[in-house]
């Protein structure tokens, strides 16, 4: 939950996001953390809810489509800034495939899926945006993961992204897979059952539950 604690921080990220201001909003980040909060807690209850305010205002054209790239660059270089801090040093020896919606452009919240499963001793794959749907395939081949997260932020991609959804299956119909991302704060339950049975994860807190749930039945539990 968003506590107003969260919020404050969450308020001013997004003011210094806007304002391009990416010295702040490092600083705003890096004291939330010395407030004893966790590294999940600053991904979903400051820069997340950020990032969805951003995408929000770019949707209704009250920002320009610069400032919506500048805030994402920010926000992806204050992530790799503290990659090296989330490693886990209890690997759990399980793999999983992040990507993205063919044609989608926004790979942020991919990211930060792929860090949360990486905070949870999971080997991430991070393919962000762009990955053509056949070479996604080709990459699942390779690399045998036990689980696929696809991320969608664009709702308009939602066609997309059930052509992925049953291109996976058809070639891989036992592998897990879970979606997320800004897009399903649109979709009704009558679309979502579209989706069959694939896992819909509505935020990160949600997200390492269920990983941690994952953890703490072993190996080949999925």
């Amino acid at each position: 939950m968003k506590n107003e604690n969260a919020g404050s921080f969450a308020d001013e990220f997004l003011a210094n996001l806007l304002l391009g201001n990416r010295i702040n909003c490092s600083i705003i980040a890096r004291k939330y953390l010395e407030q004893n909060h966790t590294y999940p807690e600053l991904y979903e209850n400051v820069i997340r809810i950020s990032l969805y305010e951003v995408g929000r205002l770019w949707e209704t054209n009250q920002i320009s489509v610069a400032t919506e790239h500048l805030a994402t660059a920010i926000t992806e270089g204050i992530l790799s800034e503290l990659y090296g801090q989330i490693i886990s040093d209890m690997p759990v020896n399980r793999k999983v495939v992040v990507a993205c919606v063919e044609n989608e452009q926004h790979q942020v919240g991919a990211k930060m899926v792929a860090d949360t499963f990486t905070m949870n001793g999971w080997e991430s794959f991070f393919l962000g945006a762009g990955i053509p749907s056949a070479d996604l395939i080709q990459f699942i081949h390779q690399t045998n993961p036990d689980l696929i997260a696809i991320s969608l932020s664009v709702y308009l991609n939602f066609a997309n992204l059930l052509k992925l959804l049953e291109t996976i299956r058809e070639v891989f119909p036992d592998l897990q897979i879970i979606v997320g991302g800004q897009a399903f704060r649109h979709i009704t339950p009558e679309i979502a059952a579209r989706l069959g049975n694939t896992l819909v994860f509505a935020d990160l807190h949600l997200l390492g539950k269920y990983i941690q749930i994952l953890n703490s039945k072993g190996a080949h539990s999925i």
